[in-house]
């Protein structure tokens, strides 16, 4: 079973599994037609009753806090892989309250379905990615894509030296596969980062580099920038900005993902757009 299936995330993980022979049921808040091997159901986790499945194995892509519950509905589980992130530790100190509950959030979700887990004997594993792109609908790297294809310009505080480490969201599903397979894996927590750090303003360049832009990238004061956010925060695709984004800018957000490596193979790219 794949909850959360049409996330970026799902969007690799499902054509992984038709690969592989799976037999896939996946879940979704909107209706999906059935595919090869793929048998799609209309569930929303939070009010949806969920028929008693024999499902053995779970991939939850879908927000975490939701796993504790679904968890109560799937009695023949013996096999979890999750997703939380590593905002969960960049965000713990956050000036902004709403990143700070966001990881209050997840933390507090990491530890109720690790309990859950291990109160039915299911095997547990869960993924902290960083920063996630790939598919066009993250927030990160696809807003930096669609602003300079509006404005022809991006705007940094300061130098933007704070370092990434970009994942691209198909190597996240292949560590799907990878972990369930591997007994080393299970009951642990992983922090998985892209194959390469580089520094937030590299980060943009490159991205202008895929569009074929000369890079101008503007540094600009925080005040300031924090007055073109309020600007344009009305518009939805710039609602999620804040002024603690802003800042991370200059903050270094890395995360060793060697014990993956170890464990299970995990090898992610380099951070490349594809044309």
């Amino acid at each position: 079973m794949v909850s959360g299936a049409t996330n970026q995330i799902g969007y690799f993980l499902l054509p992984r599994l038709q690969a592989a022979n799976f037999e896939v049921t996946a879940l979704s808040r909107q209706p999906q037609p059935n595919d090869n091997g793929i048998t799609w159901q209309q569930i929303d986790l939070l009010t949806s009753s969920l028929p008693i499945s024999q499902h053995r194995q779970l991939f939850h892509i879908a927000p975490l806090p939701l796993l504790p519950l679904l968890l109560e509905r799937l009695p023949a589980l013996t096999r979890v892989i999750a997703f939380s992130s590593t905002s969960r530790f960049t965000k713990a100190d956050s000036p902004d309250p709403k990143e700070r509950a966001i990881a209050t959030q997840l933390t507090e979700a990491e530890t109720a379905s690790i309990t859950a887990c291990q109160n039915r004997n299911i095997g547990w594993t869960i993924f902290r990615p960083t920063l996630i792109y790939g598919c066009g609908v993250d927030k990160n790297v696809t807003f930096i894509t669609n602003f300079i294809r509006r404005f022809g310009f991006f705007p940094l505080v300061g130098k933007g030296s704070g370092l990434r480490q970009p994942v691209h969201a198909d190597d996240l599903a292949a560590a799907c596969l990878l972990a369930c397979t591997s007994s080393a894996s299970a009951n642990k927590a992983y922090n998985l980062s892209g194959g390469q750090t580089l520094s937030y303003r590299d980060m943009v360049t490159i991205i202008f580099q895929h569009l074929g832009k000369k890079p101008r990238i503007l540094e600009v004061r925080l005040t300031l920038f924090n007055l073109l956010t309020r600007s344009l925060v009305w518009l939805p695709a710039f609602n999620h900005l804040s002024t603690a984004m802003l800042t991370r800018m200059n903050q270094d957000l890395c995360f060793d993902h060697s014990e993956a490596y170890h464990d299970f193979g995990y090898q992610p790219r380099k951070f490349r757009l594809l044309r």
